[in-house]
């Protein structure tokens, strides 16, 4: 227990210490994780951290693919679905078939167990993507392609790896039953996923409880996830579909105390489990070198098969992206007028932005020792070998030339986002200010309150006119006031520790008070 304890604490530290480190250095801290892990794994003094594949499936992949779907833009991925499919199940298959081919004829691997390492290492990572991405500032259609990529492509990654790992250890193997079962197993998913996110949307629409809310939320991933697995359709699937479902549906289901709240607790969550999930990765380095102490290839045969299949993989993905991008637009006129060609630029950047992460690296450890015959299963520690080193390659080496590359094409944020945002507050802050204005043609005269509210409201709309011409950021209040406001903030805060310092009121009442003043800092 002790053990347990301490290896926990020690993550917690190394999650805090790694974070701060890759701010001040400007790096994604996905990447820094990743390499600090290792280091740490080479200690010998640290206790050995073996990562358990199911604990990975169970404890971590549910909870962070449901907030990424939670807050996926249903109109931006309905809008971006002929691109998300092409990379999450096109790209997937394509890469499996072509990493087996080279698997089989170069590396000697059985045919079947080239689609095992296949399946393994060709979906990227939906962390390191998203986490890479939002920090680069790139055109909300490439995040959202990515994004949108990242929620499927693990389903259909993890679906042949099953069929795949099947075939190995039976050795049969069906093409149409599999295709069948395919279908079966990612539309059992998705409907299981709806099924599960109706019923957390009848229950928020019930019950109006923050902490309660915000458990349920905690739970709503488990709850699509646990019983999709034990009825053999996609986990994954379940959970996107779960949270696709809610996303659109909670800004009317929760109150904003529910929001205000549960925000900070995900925030909180998502940023504990990736740092757990990239360290842990990092800790694997012994492991996979004590798989090269038992394997009889030299270490100039092991680092020509890792370069050789880490470049693999991403120049499949470049052959891919960019005539499944174009062809189709060549080939259908309709495609191309309804979706114009995009810059080669932005094409280049979806290409290149393929990182592997703790999908690959937990199917890998989850391989069996042995054949259902009793003999051990071929090429075992060959794989594990390779998806760490084709993790480290994508991750490291792409997530590291990702931002100077984007510099380099000069692509920048094309302020979609700002638009529409600056619209929606235009659109909010008028609807507010006429019904104030109904108000007061219904009344004799103009109280006090409805007068400073009518005021307010005509400045956030100033502010948003004013940054549409002068593409200025978006403000609610103006500069002047949000200064004066942020320094009549602190006084009141001094003021309030005078007094608890005084012993004239008590802690609580100086929380009270002081989350009061928070929430009005925070507003502004």
């Amino acid at each position: 227990m002790n053990g347990i304890v301490d290896i926990f604490v020690g993550l917690l530290l190394a999650v805090g210490v790694l974070a701060l480190v890759a701010r001040r250095l400007h790096i994604p801290y996905p990447i820094l994780f990743v390499v600090g892990g290792s280091l740490m794994g080479l200690v010998p003094t640290l206790p050995k951290v073996r990562l358990d594949p199911q604990l990975i499936f169970l404890l971590f992949l549910p909870p962070l693919l449901f907030p990424a779907a939670l807050f996926t833009s249903w109109r931006d991925f309905r809008a971006n679905l002929r691109p998300i499919s092409l990379l999450a199940i096109g790209l997937v298959l394509f890469t499996t078939i072509i990493v087996a081919w080279i698997a089989h004829h170069f590396l000697h691997l059985p045919l079947a167990v080239g689609f095992v390492l296949g399946a393994i290492i060709s979906p990227p990572d939906a962390i390191a993507a998203t986490a890479i991405a939002e920090r680069l500032h790139v055109p909300k259609r490439i995040v959202t392609i990515l994004e949108g990529e990242s929620l499927v492509n693990d389903a259909t990654a993890l679906v042949a790896f099953r069929f795949a790992l099947a075939a190995v250890t039976t050795g049969t193997f069906s093409l149409t039953q599999a295709s069948l079962s395919f279908v079966g197993v990612c539309v059992g998913g998705i409907a299981l996923g709806l099924g599960v996110g109706w019923l957390a949307a009848q229950f928020h629409k019930r019950v109006d409880d923050t902490p309660i809310e915000i458990t349920v939320s905690l739970l709503t991933p488990f709850a699509a996830y646990l019983p999709a697995e034990h009825l053999g359709v996609s986990g994954v699937l379940a959970v996107v579909s779960a949270g696709m479902y809610l996303g659109g549906r909670m800004p009317e289901l929760l109150s904003a105390q529910t929001r205000i709240r549960g925000g900070p607790v995900w925030e909180m969550v998502e940023f504990l489990l990736n740092g757990f999930v990239f360290i842990l990765i990092g800790l694997q380095l012994p492991e996979v070198l004590r798989t090269l102490t038992v394997s009889s290839l030299p270490w100039t045969h092991l680092v020509g098969y890792a370069l050789l299949v880490s470049a693999a993989v991403i120049l499949i993905r470049i052959l891919w992206v960019f005539p499944a991008t174009y062809l189709p637009r060549m080939l259908f006129p309709r495609v191309c007028h309804s979706d114009p060609n995009p810059p080669w630029q932005h094409v280049g950047v979806v290409a290149w932005t393929g990182m592997r992460g703790v999908v690959s690296l937990a199917a890998a450890l989850a391989l069996p020792l042995t054949l259902e015959n009793g003999q051990p299963f071929p090429g075992r520690d060959l794989i594990l070998f390779l998806t760490f080193s084709v993790i480290v390659a994508t991750l490291v080496g792409q997530g590291l030339s990702l931002p100077p590359l984007i510099r380099w094409l000069g692509i920048r944020d094309d302020g979609t986002m700002q638009r529409e945002e600056r619209e929606a507050r235009l659109a909010a802050n008028r609807a507010a200010l006429q019904h104030l204005h109904r108000i007061h043609d219904e009344n004799a005269g103009e109280t006090d309150a409805l007068r400073r509210l009518r005021i307010e409201y005509e400045d956030h709309i100033r502010q948003a006119e004013g940054a549409e011409s002068e593409s200025a950021p978006l403000r609610r209040f103006s500069v002047e006031f949000e200064r004066l406001s942020r320094a009549a903030l602190h006084e009141e805060r001094k003021a309030l520790i005078h007094l608890r310092n005084q012993n004239r009121i008590s802690d609580e009442v100086l929380r009270r008070v002081q989350r009061d003043i928070d929430l009005a800092e925070a507003r502004l």
